[in-house]
């Protein structure tokens, strides 16, 4: 089994969700972990402790493990994300410009629609194809 596949087999079981995972350079292994109510140092401590032992017995090499939250800037990716945060602020990176040569802009996600995201920006509803964006993330509000 390849790691990724390991940690989307192993973390759900623990009780957390998989927002995101990173590989860096140098064996780096970035991990970013969700559950209802948030995350805590103890439950990263928990996840890190598991997947350490468990990458030793499937011999999975890395050098670091970083396991956190996703913070306020949540990355938004899965279906499900984009379902359970409709209705929220976000920023949307983009892989090529928009026509009106934006390549970055804030709205209220809207959701996805024929599998393409759909966000609202100061009332001009835009309809982009996931394939075109880099990134969405949850826009914090203080």
């Amino acid at each position: 089994m390849n790691l990724q596949s390991v940690v989307e087999a192993t973390v759900p079981g623990l009780g957390y969700e998989v927002v995101d995972l990173e590989l860096g350079q140098n064996g780096l292994v970035r991990l970013f972990i969700d559950k209802p109510g948030g995350i805590t140092v103890e439950d990263c401590a928990t996840v890190s402790n598991h997947l350490t032992r468990l990458f030793m017995v499937e011999n999975i090499g890395y050098d670091r493990l970083e396991v956190s939250s996703p913070g306020l800037d949540r990355a938004i990716k899965t279906p499900a994300d984009f379902a359970r945060f409709a209705g929220e602020l976000v920023r949307v990176k983009m892989r090529m410009p928009l026509p009106d040569k934006r390549k970055r802009f804030v709205g209220k996600l809207v959701g996805l629609e024929d599998n393409k995201v759909v966000v609202d920006v100061d009332g001009e509803r835009l309809t982009i194809e996931q394939a075109h964006i880099d990134k969405v993330r949850l826009e914090p509000q203080f």
